[in-house]
């Protein structure tokens, strides 16, 4: 019975805790809603790509957050104050996300399919190689036995 009260207790301070936030007003320079979803996607694209490959990133001197903010035309200011505007705003944020999400399981397909297809690819020419080496070879094993020579 105790712990069950102390629970509540906790989650009721939670609860005031949280009741006390303010949401943030709108900002002047608010990024439209496509324009944050192009940006969002474009975040998750280089963030997967700063795993993958940081090397090359910094070799060509590209740095990730620059490159994002120079190219949606707009500066982290303008990103944060957008950002936690749209966090407070759940369900557009949601729908926002989710076209990201979308997006790139899409992609995700395509490419996947383009993998698969380029992996078939090769193992037709690899097919098509052994083909013609084992007929290279059997021509060349009747023109011995034609011939007359013996192996050996």
């Amino acid at each position: 019975m105790l712990k069950h009260l102390g629970i509540i207790l906790v989650l009721g301070i939670l609860l005031i805790a949280c009741d006390n936030l303010d949401k943030p007003k709108k900002p002047d320079n608010l990024i439209p809603k496509a324009q944050m979803t192009e940006l969002l996607y474009d975040v998750y694209m280089v963030n997967a790509a700063k795993g993958v490959n940081r090397k090359t990133l910094e070799l060509h001197g590209i740095i990730p957050q620059d490159y994002i903010l120079s190219k949606h035309n707009i500066d982290s200011l303008q990103f944060a104050e957008s950002n936690t505007y749209y966090s407070f705003e759940t369900d557009v944020y949601k729908s926002i996300v989710d076209k990201v999400k979308a997006r790139l399981e899409k992609e995700k397909e395509e490419y996947e399919a383009i993998r698969i297809e380029e992996s078939e690819n090769k193992q037709k020419q690899n097919d098509s190689l052994r083909e013609k080496a084992k007929k290279q070879k059997d021509s060349i094993k009747r023109l011995i036995n034609k011939k007359g020579f013996v192996g050996g």
